[in-house]
């Protein structure tokens, strides 16, 4: 099963939309700065999935 899943980050007021089968692991490696595209805007929070 695959998640599609929009992150809000408040500190820059921006969205991310992504897709992934594990959320919870996904979640904490957009907040650990692992994904490139989204580590200059953490924090991140799940606002939809």
């Amino acid at each position: 099963m695959f998640f599609v899943y929009v992150l809000y980050s408040t500190k820059f007021d921006r969205h991310y939309v992504g897709m992934t089968s594990n959320l919870d692991r996904r979640l904490k490696n957009h907040n650990a700065g692992s994904v490139k595209s989204t580590k200059a805007f953490a924090p991140w929070s799940i606002i939809h999935s």
